[in-house]
């Protein structure tokens, strides 16, 4: 099933979708790193945005 573009509410924006290239595009560029490195945190930690960066930063 495909995101529905139409529906935006805040829990699409607390949530990371991989499947989307569109949102590994935004999130990537919101954390300034790559679609890898986004990828592999999410893996980590799980979708949850807030969590996908704490984890981000405690790597630098």
């Amino acid at each position: 099933m495909s995101d529905d573009k139409t529906k935006s509410g805040g829990q699409d924006r607390k949530r990371i979708s991989l499947s989307e290239d569109y949102e590994v595009r935004d999130w990537s560029q919101t954390f300034g790193v790559t679609a890898d490195e986004l990828r592999a945190a999410v893996q980590a930690v799980g979708n949850d945005a807030a969590a996908v960066e704490a984890h981000l930063k405690g790597k630098r």
